[in-house]
Formats: structure tokens, sequence, C-alpha cells
């Protein structure tokens, strides 16, 4: 059976290294940190415990997928509660407004707003479910390795069906009058690292997921996933090395035969695959003159995605008014977005993001709340500079959210911030992005970097910045699709 080398223990890595493992295939993966599940990372301060990577959790069949195509029981690895009532959104003006998967709880808490917006909710939810259902059939299950597999008439009546000429915000303001709750809903573009007036209303199909399917929470900390992947990947035979950097993937003759290690060992594989960040990882271990198709001055061309400034804190205290998961907007979205894209600059007031997993898991933070506190922020400019003082930021960040009667400060026992730049060198990300390339650009919405090499063969793509994109579930299913497409061309 084939040798497979997979460089980067994120969730579509190891749920490659699942599906082949447990094919028969030797699978052996390299991770350069201490932990596997990429940006789904543990962080511990204290008595208090965080999930760094994605806070929210949809569609729990994709998860479970990866353990029970093994025959196992997902069940026996990890815990999925559902959070019916799941996020809390807070505005200016003091109104809350309150997200469930529950339809006739959404309506009555709409109609709070507006009778008319209450009575389009379900046009909406089956528009968006539409949206959805095409995206399950034509663009989630394909493994893009060439040109040519994107072509086909099938797919490009799908692009055309899936409103790609229309804008986030536009698609929603059909829908929606109250400014409130087309905020809320706007939000989702961020889901994908961009901005809700640029990016396609195709990625309205988010709202489906947390509003129709559902909204979860791993007991004992979202990273029980990436552990559970790493467990059976382990029990059918993938050999995980982790703090094991690559420094280079080995060409011959047109091919991909191997990597090479930081510390100099030599491993020979059949087919490599990069699980990492595109427009970082791929020019960083393949020299230019392999990789004529996807040049440096290319990968300048991509506008990269946001970032993040992240918070976290462990609190003395609960604090009254807050649920699993917290937005608190700013007064100007629309000009927040421009301060990220067009300007690149960190907005003077932004929208808060909070996670706080204790509400559902006191065992995450016994002696108070565990906030998870995210601003949306530029990339790092082209020179790797941050643009802002961290600590001053961070104050900016408390004064906006006391302004809605919420004091982080005084109750503050464990705090540690991370920047875009830790991003960029924890994760290899590419200018500090969450995402790789934003879904601004068409192309870089529908038409994302393929899962193959054009330019070596044996060579393999997945991750976020590739097809079929960005989000756990998206990226966990991209891997699993690509180790399909393997099996089903090499296993003998």
């Amino acid at each position: 059976m084939k040798k497979i080398i997979v460089i980067g223990g994120g969730l579509g890595g190891l749920a490659a290294a699942v599906t082949l493992a447990h094919a028969g295939f030797h699978v052996r993966l390299f991770e350069k940190n201490r932990h596997l599940g990429g940006k789904l990372m543990p962080v511990h301060l204290g008595s208090y415990s965080f999930d760094f990577g994605p806070n929210t959790i949809t569609m729990p069949q994709v998860f479970k997928g990866i353990i029970e195509q093994t025959g196992e029981r997902a069940e026996d690895y990890f815990d999925l509660i559902p959070l019916q009532s799941h996020t809390r959104n807070h505005f200016p003006d003091g109104a809350t407004l309150d997200f469930s998967s529950d339809a006739a709880e959404m309506e009555k808490e709409i109609a709070r707003f507006s009778s008319r917006d209450a009575a389009n909710y379900s046009a909406f939810l089956k528009e968006v479910a539409r949206l959805y259902g095409m995206s399950e059939r034509y663009f989630f299950p394909a493994t893009f390795q060439s040109w040519k597999d994107y072509v086909s008439p099938s797919l490009g009546l799908a692009l055309l069906r899936a409103r790609p000429a229309e804008t986030l915000h536009h698609f929603f303001s059909r829908y929606f009058s109250d400014k409130r709750l087309i905020q809320s809903l706007d939000r989702y573009a961020t889901y994908i690292g961009s901005s809700p007036f640029k990016a396609p209303a195709t990625f309205s199909m988010i709202a489906h997921l947390e509003l129709a399917q559902g909204v979860y929470y791993t007991k004992g900390g979202n990273v029980r996933i990436a552990e559970a992947f790493a467990a059976v990947a382990q029990k059918h035979g993938a050999i995980l090395h982790t703090e094991t950097e690559v420094q280079k993937i080995l060409i011959e003759n047109g091919q991909a035969t191997g990597v090479v290690l930081a510390d100099g060992r030599t491993f020979e594989a059949d087919l490599v695959i990069l699980n990492g960040d595109l427009l970082s990882a791929y020019p960083k271990l393949v020299e230019e003159r392999f990789r004529s198709s996807f040049t440096d001055d290319k990968i300048r061309r991509f506008e990269p995605s946001i970032s993040a400034f992240v918070i976290t804190a462990g609190l003395s205290t609960r604090l009254p008014g807050l649920k699993h998961h917290n937005v608190f907007f700013s007064g100007d979205y629309q000009q927040e977005f421009d301060d990220l894209f067009s300007k690149q600059r960190y907005s003077e007031e932004p929208t808060v993001y909070i996670s706080n997993s204790s509400y559902t898991d006191s065992d995450a933070a016994p002696e108070g709340d565990n906030l998870f506190i995210l601003v949306n922020a530029p990339a790092l400019a082209s020179d790797g500079s941050l643009q802002i003082k961290p600590e001053l930021y961070k104050e900016r960040i408390y004064d906006f959210l006391q302004t809605y009667g919420l004091d982080i400060r005084s109750h503050v026992v464990e705090e540690r911030v991370f920047t875009p730049v830790f991003l960029k060198d924890k994760f290899n990300a590419y200018r500090g992005s969450l995402y790789g390339p934003s879904s601004h650009r068409k192309a870089d919405a529908f038409l994302r970097p393929a899962n193959a090499s054009t330019d070596i063969e044996n060579l393999f793509f997945i991750g976020g910045s590739t097809h079929p994109g960005g989000g756990s579930p998206i990226v966990t299913m991209g891997g699993q699709n690509l180790a399909r497409q393997i099996i089903s061309k090499h296993k003998t």
C-alpha cells in the first residue's frame, strides 16, 4: 500500500489521516505544534480553559462521520451538546436579539423588532435551505484537481443559481427591514473572513446551518473533536508526529517524493498532502521554480481575509446577561468593514464577539466566566507590522464593553492577548489572516485554489485556503473528500 505523508495536523489533515489509515494506507503526519487540531487549540490559564479556534460548531454529522466511517461510535469519543438558544446579539440602543434554532422562537424574537420581518422569516429559511442544498450537492463533495473540474455544465448552472452577483447584505435586506436584525445576519460574512457588503449572497447558507440545523458545543471543549480524530487515526495505524516541522517538500522529475524535516531527517512518500495555509505554506516548502502556476507574484495578488485580535479572560465571577455566544455590535457596521479592508486598519469602535463556554460547561471555568473575546482585525501589513499596541487596543475593547454595562476589568483573574502576529507565527497564516484569501472576488469565493498541484504530480492541498473553503466542518469535509479520491485511484 502506498505511503502518504500529511503535512499539518489541522482538522482537514486529521480527517484525511483517519480516512486513509482506515483504508490501509501507510500514513505519517507531521505537525510543527505540540497540539493537533490547528486553530482548534486548547488554551489553559490557571483553572480556566478556552478553545482558541472555532467556538461555534455546526454540521455535527461531519465530525461524527469521520469516526463512524471506521465502524466506531462517535459518542465514545466526544459528546456534542445542542444549544437551542445559542447567540445573544446586543445593540447600541440597548436592545437584544436571541438567535435560536427553533423557528417558532425566532419568529417571536423577530416580531419584537418587526412583525413584517417575522412574517418573512419562513420564506427566508426556505431560500437559505435551497442555497445550502445546492452547496451540499455540487460544491462540498467535489475535489477540484485541475481546471477541467471547474467547467462541468452542472457546476456552471449551480453557480448561476447560487446568487453570485448579489451581496450578502443585499440578500438579507430583501427579506428584512430592521437594521439590527440585518446587522446580526451580516455577521455571518466574518465566518469566511469577509465583508457582508462584498461577499456573495451564496454564503447566507451559513444562516441555515445555525438557525435550522443548529449550533453545538463539545463537552469538555471543542478541542475534544481534534483529540478524537487523532486517537482514531492512531488506532488505525497512522503515525502522528507533533513538534516536528517540515522544512521542504522533495520534488523529483515533477513529482512529490517525500519531505525533509527541520532537523534534517528525510521521509519518502508516494503522495504528499499539504494541510495548511496555501498562500504561506506552499511557497515556504516548495521552491518557486517547481510551481510555475502558483508563483510568488500570484500569491501577492490575493486579498487576505480578516484576522483576529483575541483576549482570553478568566473572571472571578459569572456576569449576568451573557449566554454561550454573545455579540456586541458597533454603531456603524459598514464603516467597520471599510476600516478592515479598504483602509486596512483597526476599527475605532469594533464589534465584539464573546464565547462564554462556562455558560454551558461549568467545568471549563469552576470559579467564574471564561471569556474568549474576539474582534475582527485587518491582516498584517505587507511588511508584517501590527499597526496597533496590543495593550492599548485591549483597553479600548474593555471600554467599549463597559458602554454595554459589561465590566471585565474588575473581575479579571487570568488574561492573555493574541494578535495576528501570533496567528502568522503559530499557524503559518498568510499575513496573519484566518481563512487565506477573502471571498470578495467571485473567483476566490467559488473557485478557491484546487486540491492538487497543477505543476507537481502527487502533491495535494487541503485546508481553509483551498476548496471547499474555511470553517471547521468544511475543512473536515475537504480532508475526507480528498482522502476518498486518493483511495478510489490508488487502493489496490
